[in-house]
């Protein structure tokens, strides 16, 4: 009896998964004849476009990194900012990712704004900024954020969710009462990428996919050239 319960169960869930709508909406165009030579741009003017459109959240992205045997992991966060420099992020150095980025320090970005079918990808090395921008970053963050941070222990195993409670809760009260409170562990991380992709998706699967690729000229421009969907 539980086997046939449990064959309808995943006979109804691919059912589910076969019948959602996917791009049920106008995607927009995008001609890789007008992409500009640097990524950075067309990545700001994206994201942008993306929260005009009401994507919700829009600066949310996937980072993965690996351990030193090469074995990956992958987590949701947000990006801080993205510049000349590369694209930045922050978290805990004693965190799992924080770890992982001690021994081996590359990492790949993955963004998904699903209402214009657009998706970028970006891989490079990173690197952890020093203590005084680190702090710079986290004092420009919400008073939640810096209770999470000042709670820490990111990654650890959680005995009861009730010990998380009680560390919550004396967070929110010292970060209302100190908001430039340190946390030593918080570490700004700057991901200078090497590649980045920009997929445009398209009804009728012609998706456009630009690369760009770091020139290992001691100019270091880009090169770009298109792949196939």
């Amino acid at each position: 009896m539980s086997d046939a319960l449990d064959d309808t169960r995943g006979q109804d869930f691919h059912a589910l998964l076969r019948s959602l709508p996917v791009w049920d909406t106008e995607l927009p165009h995008f001609d890789p004849a007008t992409a500009p030579a640097d990524p950075l741009p067309l990545f700001r003017q994206w994201l942008t476009e993306a929260a005009a459109a009401g994507s919700p959240e829009p600066h949310t992205m996937t980072l993965a990194t690996a351990d030193a045997t090469g074995r990956p992991s992958v987590r949701t966060l947000m990006l801080h900012d993205a510049d000349e420099r590369g694209w930045h992020f922050a978290t805990h150095r004693t965190s799992r990712k924080g770890r992982e980025l001690a021994v081996r320090p590359e990492a790949s970005l993955g963004f998904y704004w699903p209402a214009a079918g657009r998706q970028v990808r970006v891989q490079g090395t990173v690197t952890a900024m020093g203590a005084e921008e680190s702090r710079a970053d986290l004092a420009a963050r919400s008073t939640g954020a810096l209770a999470a941070a000042l709670v820490g222990r990111q990654s650890e195993a959680l005995p009861s969710y009730e010990e998380l409670e009680r560390a919550s809760d004396a967070a929110w009260e010292r970060a209302r009462r100190e908001p430039d409170a340190p946390v030593p562990s918080w570490t700004l991380y700057v991901l200078d990428a090497q590649e980045v992709e920009f997929f445009q998706g398209d009804a009728r699967r012609r998706h456009v996919r630009l690369n760009y690729r770091r020139s290992p000229s001691a100019e270091g421009g880009w090169t770009t050239g298109l792949l196939w969907p």
